[in-house]
């Protein structure tokens, strides 16, 4: 950007005049307007100063210092010249970045929370186990608590059941963590669930997770500690290894559990439930999850499972189909939405709307979505599990109930008799 003395300098005549207060006489010649003394004339497309006292027409006198200096066109006026220092250093100043607040400073009354956020989606016996080791862990610190976040996320493909019919199953499908299982909408995040802990006056936590994603959780926690929530000490522990390939409660994953349901497998779904679950229920699961998911010919399995179809992901990947910068995904294990900044081999790099960056695999992000909580007219505080608005609600999810019918009838009758009428 040019200097505004600079700028002056390289100015026409006729600008250079108009900035000094001159009127011209139409030939070249410029005047100062208050006294009509002639000042300069125009050469060679430039201002050329004269002194004040020459008459035109007459001989110059001796010029002075100063006007020997106000006659070279590159002059400019020193009050302008310290007038055009100032304001680059002024503009030059860095604005002040807010920084963030940081944590509120609450009394820390509590000891150790031990927690665990996932999808859940569907639950499956190796959420049980999870469970098990949070409710295991929290029993070693006095007065230990631990509570289970599910997500908030759906979608048709890998999030297909919504928030509260997910939870309403989940606590009866683990009667012994039930009251440990909590539905907050505010909680769509690991973050949100951290930072209410530290609001909450918890001096520290544990977070439990798979094998497969205690880096991740560690990493971001420790990352924020001191800027959204303040802990002595955070720990992450691992709930246990992961087999894809193996057979029972090591290699059943909702992956798989989502899979079977998209390929109408019940006994394969059947087998990834905690074996307490009647059959009456897990029938009634896996068509409610099958109608969540409204499975259409020309889905992959790269859609519904990523790590059991890994080859098409990455396919789809490499040539741009999915996951472009600048495009809102989620990250499934922590919950954070962010827009794509960078594309790795096998990674993206995302930032969120408050400047939180994280990394993701491809296989562990899905397009974000905004998530409803009204389905088929059931309000969702209807759809608790063993209710009657519960099994109208489960109909309607399932392709050809005869609620669905039903009230598809009841709407043409009324149609018909209003037209009668």
């Amino acid at each position: 950007m040019k200097s505004f003395f600079k700028f002056l300098s390289e100015a026409t005549a006729s600008q250079q005049a108009a900035r000094l207060g001159l009127v011209g006489d139409g030939h070249g010649g410029w005047y100062d307007k208050n006294t009509g003394e002639f000042t300069a004339k125009t050469e060679k497309g430039r201002l050329k100063f004269y002194n004040k006292r020459q008459s035109v027409g007459g001989k110059d006198p001796e010029q002075t210092e100063k006007e020997k200096n106000v006659s070279d066109p590159n002059f400019v006026d020193p009050r302008l010249r310290q007038q055009a220092q100032a304001q680059p250093a002024q503009q030059a100043q860095p604005q002040q970045a807010q920084q963030p607040e940081g944590p509120p400073d609450v009394p820390k009354t509590k000891g150790t929370l031990t927690l665990a956020f996932g999808r859940f989606n569907p639950p499956t016996i190796g959420h049980e186990q999870l469970m098990n080791v949070a409710r295991d862990a929290a029993k070693k610190d006095k007065d230990g608590q631990y509570m289970i976040f599910p997500s908030r996320t759906q979608d048709k493909k890998k999030n297909p059941l919504d928030p509260d019919t997910k939870i309403s199953y989940m606590q009866r499908m683990y009667p012994d963590h039930a009251d440990n299982i909590v539905n907050d909408p505010e909680t769509k995040t690991i973050f949100d669930v951290l930072k209410m802990a530290h609001n909450d006056g918890y001096t520290n936590v544990r977070i439990i997770g798979g094998a497969d994603r205690v880096k991740e959780f560690d990493k971001l926690s420790g990352n924020y500690n001191g800027k959204l929530y303040a802990f002595d000490n955070i720990e992450v522990v691992s709930s246990g290894d992961r087999d894809p390939d193996a057979k029972g409660m090591e290699g059943m994953s909702a992956s798989r559990m989502r899979l079977a349901a998209a390929e109408s497998d019940f006994k394969t779904f059947r087998e990834g439930l905690p074996p307490d679950v009647k059959r009456s229920e897990a029938k009634e699961l896996f068509d409610v999850l099958r109608g969540a998911m409204q499975v259409k010919e020309g889905w992959s399995i790269w859609e519904i499972a990523p790590k059991f179809d890994w080859k098409n992901l990455r396919e789809n990947y490499v040539t741009e189909k999915v996951y472009k910068v600048n495009q809102l995904v989620e990250n499934l294990n922590t919950g954070l939405i962010g827009k794509i900044i960078r594309r790795g081999a096998n990674h993206l790099i995302c930032v969120t709307e408050d400047k939180i960056m994280f990394k993701s695999w491809i296989k562990d992000v899905s397009e974000s979505v905004v998530n409803g909580t009204e389905i088929s007219g059931v309000p969702a505080d209807q759809r608790l599990v063993g209710t009657d608005a519960h099994r109208k609600y489960v109909e309607t999810m399932v392709p050809g109930s005869s609620y669905g019918k039903h009230f598809i009838n009841k709407y043409r009758k009324k149609k018909i008799d209003t037209k009668n009428g």
